[in-house]
Formats: C-alpha cells, sequence, structure tokens
C-alpha cells in the first residue's frame, strides 16, 4: 500500500452519493458504479431483509450498497489488513457497523467453518487468481446458501465462465470493459 486514498460513490439506497474511502492494495479492484447500478436493478426488491455475504470484500462496495438499499445484515470476509481497516471505518462513518462484521481472512478457510446460509451472496475474487469454481463448490457443497439465494459472480472477461454447482440458475450476465459479470439464483427444487 502507498498510503494513498482511493474513492468510490455508493449508488442507490439510503445512503446515495455516499462516498466510501479504500487504500490503494494490489489486486483491489472496487466493483464500478454502472455495474453496481446494473446488478441492483437486477436483484429490485430481493436485497431488503436480507443476510448479504461479501467475501473477496476489498473495498466493501457491494456489501455497503446492499445495506444501503436494506439488507438487515452483512458479513464482509477480506484478508487485506489496510482494506479491512478501511471498511470498518467506512461502516463506523455510514453508522452501518450495528448491522455488519467484517472478518479479517481467507475466504476459503471462512467457508471451511460451520455454515450460516446467506440470501445474496457477492462472489468478486481478485482476477490474478481463478477461484470462482471452487468458491462456488463450497458455497454449496458447504450449505452456505438459503434457498432461493442470489450470487453475483464477477471474473475477467478474457475467462471462460466455470462450470457452476447443479441448481444454480443463470439469470442475467453482462460484460464491463475487464469485468465479465452474473447473477445467478440457488433453486434446490
Amino acid at each position: 500500500m502507498n498510503g494513498r486514498l482511493n474513492r468510490l460513490r455508493i449508488v442507490g439506497g439510503s445512503h446515495r452519493g455516499r462516498i466510501l474511502h479504500f487504500p490503494d492494495v494490489r489486486g483491489l479492484r472496487p466493483t464500478a458504479d454502472r455495474v453496481r447500478e446494473t446488478l441492483f436493478n437486477w436483484l429490485q426488491g430481493e436485497v431488503s431483509g436480507g443476510r448479504v455475504l461479501d467475501l473477496f470484500a476489498g473495498s466493501g462496495a457491494l456489501g455497503l450498497e446492499a445495506l444501503s438499499r436494506g439488507a438487515a445484515e452483512a458479513i464482509f470476509v477480506e484478508r487485506a489488513r489496510p482494506a479491512v481497516q478501511a471498511l470498518r471505518e467506512n461502516l463506523r462513518r455510514f453508522v452501518l457497523d450495528d448491522r455488519a462484521r467484517v472478518i479479517t481472512g481467507d475466504a476459503r478457510r471462512f467457508l471451511a467453518g460451520p455454515p450460516d446460509p446467506f440470501d445474496l451472496v457477492f462472489l468478486d475474487p481478485p482476477f490474478a487468481y481463478d477461484l470462482l469454481g471452487e468458491i462456488a463448490r463450497q458455497l454449496t457443497e458447504g450449505g452456505w446458501l438459503a434457498t432461493g439465494a442470489w450470487i453475483y459472480l464477477e471474473q475477467d472477461s478474457a475467462r471462460d465462465w466455470p462450470s457452476l454447482p447443479e441448481h444454480w440458475q443463470v439469470h442475467h450476465q453482462t460484460r464491463a470493459g475487464k469485468a465479465a459479470c452474473g447473477l445467478v439464483r440457488f433453486d434446490p427444487s
């Protein structure tokens, strides 16, 4: 980290227009404003009151956006300590820390623990690693997804999508710059 702070704005909900700050950490690549806006348009009416898991949280933009739009609770998992510190500070500044928990650590290790199902999961690992398929399997096999849960996927657009677990139904896909994005629903019925 070089000490420089970057900025993003919350695009909707009760904290619309508020600026969040995050450090310049190698590999940290927040989801762009217009992609977040598209994602939450896709999720219209599905966020309020839900439990959210933001794996590979980075800046925390996705989870913070969900909290701004009425999610009941968000768990952020991030291993870079400067990003964790900035995320905790942003939660305090936005007075959202009573509805959120930040866990410092590896997403795969977190998913190896006892499950507590979520309604919405943001899965946006660093583009340098090919983790989507592995993490998707851990989420499903580990019992981390509530029935009907939504999962947002983001990866390098140069990669082919990994095979997704059974019962994951693709609802939307788009590309924005170097990012390929998708929204899937977990439906075991």
